[in-house]
C-alpha cells in the first residue's frame, strides 16, 4: 500500500502547494507555472503497477484555491493475478476548483485493475475531471478492469469490463479507447454549455473517428462519454473540449506535450 496526500491553498492571487507527501512507489512533481493555479503530477517507480500494488491518493483544495492534478505518464497495469487497485479521494472547498486529468490507463494482458475516484464538492466549488482507458498493446487483452466514479449529487457509477461477460475485443469493436469527462460548478459552466452544444450539433456519422454522448446533469453540470479509434485521438478530443482551460488557469498545462503515450 502506498499513500499520497496533496493539499492546495490560496496564496495571494494564486495557489500554493501546501502539502505533497508520497510513499514509495508513488512520487509527486510540482512544477511552477505562470498562472494562478498550482500544478501537481503523479508518477510511480518501475513504470507501472504490478501484482498487489495499492495506491491511495488524497487531494484537498482549499477555499478559493485552483489546482491542476495530472500524471507524468500513462498508468500501466501489468499482469496481476491478485489484482492492482487505486483510489483517489478529493475534497474541494467553497469557491475552489480542481482539474483532475490523469494520462490514460493501459492494462496489459492478464491484468486485473480496480479504480475508485470520489470527489466531495462544497457549495460553489468546481470540478473538471476525465478518465481515459486505452485498449493497450494486446488490445483489450486484460482479465478485468473496473472503475467507480462518485461525485455526489451529480454522478455515482461503476462500470466493469470483463471477458467473462463476452470477448472484449469483439464487444469494443473498432474502438481503441473510451473516456469520461465530467464538468461541474461555476468555473466550468460555460465550458459545459459549449461542449453540449457542439456534441448535439454534430451527431455521429458512420466511420467517424469517435462517438460522443453529452448528458446534462443538475445545476448545469455535464457528463460526456467518448469512444475513439485510438487513445491519442480521444485525449486530443478531450483537450479540444477543454480549450478554455489555459485561460481559466492562466497557463497551458499541455503546452510542452506534443504527443500522448498509450
Amino acid at each position: 500500500m502506498a499513500r499520497g496526500h496533496l493539499a492546495f491553498r490560496q496564496a495571494g492571487t494564486g495557489t500554493a502547494v501546501e502539502t505533497a507527501y508520497a510513499e514509495s512507489p508513488l512520487r509527486f512533481l510540482t512544477p511552477r507555472n505562470h498562472g494562478t493555479a498550482a500544478w501537481a503530477y503523479t508518477s510511480t517507480l518501475g513504470g507501472g503497477l504490478v501484482d498487489g500494488d495499492r495506491l491511495e491518493l488524497d487531494i484537498a483544495v482549499g477555499p478559493g484555491a485552483r489546482a491542476f492534478v495530472s500524471s507524468q505518464g500513462p498508468t500501466r497495469v501489468f499482469r496481476s493475478s491478485g489484482g492492482c487497485a487505486s483510489r483517489t479521494a478529493a475534497r474541494v472547498a467553497e469557491d475552489g476548483a480542481l482539474v483532475l486529468a490523469p494520462d490514460p490507463t493501459a492494462c496489459f494482458a492478464g491484468a486485473r485493475y480496480t479504480q475508485v475516484t470520489e470527489v466531495n464538492l462544497a457549495p460553489g466549488a468546481s470540478l473538471a475531471l476525465w478518465e481515459v482507458l486505452s485498449a493497450g498493446r494486446e488490445r483489450w487483452g486484460f482479465t478485468s478492469c473496473s472503475s467507480t466514479l462518485r461525485v455526489l449529487p451529480y454522478l455515482d457509477e461503476t462500470w466493469l469490463l470483463d471477458p467473462a461477460h463476452g470477448a472484449l475485443e469483439e464487444r469494443m469493436g473498432r474502438f481503441g479507447a473510451i473516456g469520461t469527462l465530467l464538468l461541474v460548478g461555476p468555473l466550468f459552466a460555460e465550458t459545459a454549455g459549449g461542449v453540449r452544444a457542439e456534441v448535439d450539433a454534430a451527431p455521429a456519422s458512420p466511420g467517424a473517428p469517435w462517438v460522443e454522448s453529452a448528458s446534462p446533469l443538475r445545476d448545469g453540470a455535464l457528463v460526456l462519454r467518448v469512444a475513439s479509434l485510438s487513445v491519442q485521438q480521444l485525449v486530443h478530443r478531450l483537450r479540444h473540449h477543454l480549450a478554455t482551460l489555459p485561460s481559466l488557469l492562466g497557463d497551458d498545462p499541455w503546452r510542452l506535450d506534443a504527443s500522448v503515450a498509450a
